[in-house]
């Protein structure tokens, strides 16, 4: 069935004209048949799931008028890869989406358990929907139930934070709100505000992710040393 701009009206007060049009696009292009219900409504973001054939995905998108495009601009002029980059609106808008999908595409190649990224176009992410018949909760609303599980969780998102400091990145926002508990294993998402761990806050962002992590499972009555799973990411292997 063939792709209208029918479907698109309902958003026209959710979104402004370019962003619709954009979305119009890609479903054009056959990234996804429509979009479905919200997931998250943020200050910056709405990320919604949306119908591709028998199958759904996710579309995140990065609203045009009410992002704190100041919060982003912050932290992308620090990374090497996006140097020069003016502070207009709109611009750092579009970088802050691409880098978000570039730094999904650089976790996954690193072996991180990490959504599948899809396309980017402008302000709009289309990635994979972690999850069985339904989205995959939060680690925070769905901690495992037994100890050794949750002892493994933890290992697991440590191993998942070191395979990113191999390959050069920090997430720079990780807590138990963007890591999906699938099948009691842990998937990290949101990647927007991830860096190079070169880059001048890369070892402020590192300790702050570690600390945040600890806390949480420290809560969960598991042993968590921030200054023993730091030395643990950085070891040489």
């Amino acid at each position: 069935m063939g792709v209208t701009k029918e479907k698109f009206k309902t958003y026209n007060d959710v979104f402004d004209n370019f962003t619709n049009r954009n979305l119009f696009k890609l479903s054009s292009q056959g990234h996804f048949d429509h979009l479905e219900s919200p997931l998250f409504i943020g200050k910056e973001s709405n990320v919604f799931t949306a119908v591709k054939g028998s199958k759904r995905v996710i579309v995140k998108i990065y609203r045009l008028e009410t992002c704190d495009f100041n919060r982003m601009y912050d932290y992308i002029k620090y990374d090497p890869r996006y140097l020069g980059l003016k502070k207009h609106k709109r611009k750092v808008i579009f970088a802050w989406a691409q880098r978000e999908y570039r730094n999904i595409l650089k976790a996954r190649e690193a072996g991180v358990r990490v959504p599948a990224p899809y396309t980017c176009l402008y302000n709009i992410i289309v990635m994979e929907l972690i999850g069985n018949k339904t989205v995959s909760p939060m680690l925070k609303n769905l901690f495992p139930d037994k100890k050794e599980e949750a002892s493994k969780m933890f290992s697991d998102v440590i191993a998942g934070m070191k395979k990113l400091y191999q390959a050069g990145l920090v997430h720079a926002d990780l807590s138990a709100f963007n890591i999906l508990n699938k099948d009691n294993r842990p998937v990290f998402i949101d990647f927007s505000q991830a860096a190079p761990f070169n880059s001048p806050r890369g070892m402020e962002f590192l300790k702050r992710d570690v600390k945040n992590i600890c806390t949480f499972f420290r809560k969960h009555g598991l042993d968590s040393d921030e200054d023993e799973v730091f030395k643990q990411i950085v070891k040489k292997d």
